[in-house]
């Protein structure tokens, strides 16, 4: 695997105008791009544009990134925390919402900045584990022994470098009582070069069963690259699961989204939720209405066999689980 995943990282867009001229999109220029990424920031990696096609303004994973003039509207529906983060930190970094798992916020960062991100508002600065408060976080999730599963978060925790990472495992895989990790990551479709030799060999020279859970919305996302990376977690034996956004003008469509099945599992993945729109701040213009995204499941329903089909489900603060929509 390609071992410099850091140089490509630093190489992302990170104004809107270069990614527009790659692309071949001057006519889209706009005033108002500077005001939005004010307020949420604009990265894209090379590999991810790569897989954009020229000259489209309605590429699908273009759209995924594109700032809109509609963030900036104030919608009294959609908060700045709006699955309940915040309620449920119960120390620095460490969030439980539910029986049995925990979460770690391990980084603010990521590697390509999606506009429908839930966690677009989030508070990383006083949220997150820092190196130093890591041992606090791994105390709480010790002294706690009802808890089974780990789950790494952020942003993204695949930014963290090998070396962190491997001792993060380490550390937790030294806590008799938790079963498995769970790493939550859109870097092997963004950035398919971040899964190095020794990212597999930190989740697979742990005595916890690892499970990572990719996030891919469209089939487009996935080339060879893609392929190699899902591949080498496959080779290794790691189960891989996939989460899925339902954005309108992305993937609205049940063809659409019964392709992305089929890609899925030809890669080795499973997949596992799909999601319905968490109601971020900024991020009304890719909301559905429930009857559209039952539509659309239906149809879903109506095509794949049942390990194809992705559970359909919306994130409710508060709430013990996700609830199942349909």
């Amino acid at each position: 695997m390609n071992t410099t995943w850091q140089a490509e990282l630093a190489e992302s867009f990170t104004r809107l105008s270069d990614l527009l001229d790659f692309l071949e999109l001057d006519e889209i220029h706009r005033p108002e791009f500077q005001a939005v990424t004010e307020r949420f920031s604009f990265r894209v990696t090379p590999s991810y544009a790569r897989r954009m096609s020229k000259r489209n303004p309605r590429d699908p994973l273009l759209l995924q990134v594109l700032p809109d003039a509609r963030e900036l509207i104030d919608h009294p529906n959609y908060a700045s925390d709006p699955v309940g983060d915040l309620d449920a930190v119960t120390a620095p970094g460490v969030l439980q919402k539910y029986r049995g798992r925990v979460l770690l916020i391990t980084t603010g960062a990521c590697a390509i900045h999606c506009r429908y991100c839930f966690r677009r508002n989030f508070p990383y600065d006083a949220n997150m584990i820092s190196k130093r408060q890591e041992q606090d976080a791994l105390d709480a999730i010790r002294a706690d022994r009802s808890i089974r599963e780990v789950i790494l978060s952020g942003g993204d925790p695949l930014v963290l470098s090998d070396e962190r990472l491997a001792r993060l495992i380490e550390q937790i895989g030294a806590i008799p009582h938790i079963r498995r990790l769970r790493i939550h990551t859109r870097l092997p479709i963004v950035l398919p070069s971040r899964v190095t030799a020794e990212l597999i060999a930190a989740l697979t020279e742990t005595r916890l069963k690892s499970v990572v859970v990719i996030h891919a919305n469209h089939a487009n996302e996935f080339d060879r690259d893609v392929s190699e990376a899902l591949a080498a977690f496959q080779k290794a034996r790691i189960c891989l699961l996939n989460q899925t956004v339902l954005l309108k003008g992305v993937n609205d469509d049940a063809e659409i989204l019964i392709r992305l099945s089929e890609t899925l599992f030809e890669n080795g993945v499973i997949p596992y939720y799909l999601h319905l729109l968490d109601k971020a701040r900024g991020t009304q213009h890719f909301d559905l209405t429930t009857d559209k995204a039952l539509a659309i499941y239906q149809a879903m329903r109506e095509t794949l066999p049942g390990y194809l089909l992705p559970k359909l489900v919306r994130e409710e603060a508060g709430r013990p689980y996700k609830t199942p929509v349909g």
